[in-house]
């Protein structure tokens, strides 16, 4: 079992999700994104690694070296807190120096190829782990680790592109929540709702996408929800 997965994002009518890049500014509501994940229900919500590194206080750092020799086994500071803040970081390359997001436990999904260092880092700033992979993550193995480890039941996919792409190419994507500003980017090098490298993969394996819910919201966004079935599922 995995958990249900929504994708929940804010874009441009052109598609791109960096908001300090749309204009007219006016039409950008700050707090927009963070009030619909409430009303969606909130609860735990999944990032890739380049959002890891923005959240994350070691910018520029790297954890120390350790002696230690610690196994590749799934670590969890805690189990139950009032949700988790998930993010995908093969590598280890995001340096926290802090445990939780607005109250929201941290929890980075690796894989064994992350050294021993990084993990005696991660024990130190109170975060927790899974493994899904030897080198690339598994993201079907991780998704079912959370649902079976922690009992999660349900996530918030909430980007950046690259994880929105690669969850979607996976067939893992449950349901769409798109949320289109009334502003345009219309420049390039700001990523998309979904992204997936520059290399060509082909259509994304989607069979169907089924209308929900659409709704006008103050100031002319447009919030369309979508149920989404995949044949790579």
């Amino acid at each position: 079992m995995k958990p249900y997965v929504i994708c929940h994002m804010v874009c441009s009518v052109d598609g791109r999700i960096h908001g300090s890049r749309q204009r007219p500014k006016a039409n950008v509501v700050p707090t927009l994104f963070e009030r619909l994940h409430d009303q969606l229900g909130g609860g735990s919500w999944l990032c890739g690694r380049v959002t890891a590194q923005e959240f994350a206080r070691g910018k520029g750092l790297i954890y120390p070296p350790t002696d230690q020799v610690l196994p590749r086994e799934n670590w969890f500071a805690q189990r139950k807190p009032q949700a988790w803040g998930v993010f995908l970081d093969a590598h280890g390359k995001a340096v926290w120096h802090r445990s939780d997001i607005g109250g929201d436990a941290i929890l980075v999904i690796l894989t064994e190829a992350v050294p021993d260092s990084h993990l005696a880092g991660l024990r130190g700033d109170g975060i927790s782990y899974i493994f899904a992979g030897k080198t690339e993550i598994d993201l079907a193995a991780a998704l079912e680790t959370l649902n079976r480890e922690l009992g999660i039941e349900r996530l918030m996919l909430e980007g950046g592109g690259g994880a929105n792409g690669a969850l979607l190419r996976a067939g893992l994507i449950d349901e769409l929540s798109l949320v289109i500003n009334p502003t345009i980017d219309g420049s390039s090098g700001a990523p998309s709702v979904f992204n997936s490298g520059d290399t060509d993969l082909g259509p994304a394996p989607i069979e169907s996408m089924t209308l929900t819910s659409h709704e006008v919201l103050d100031g002319g966004a447009v919030w369309l929800r979508y149920k989404l079935t995949s044949a790579a599922a």
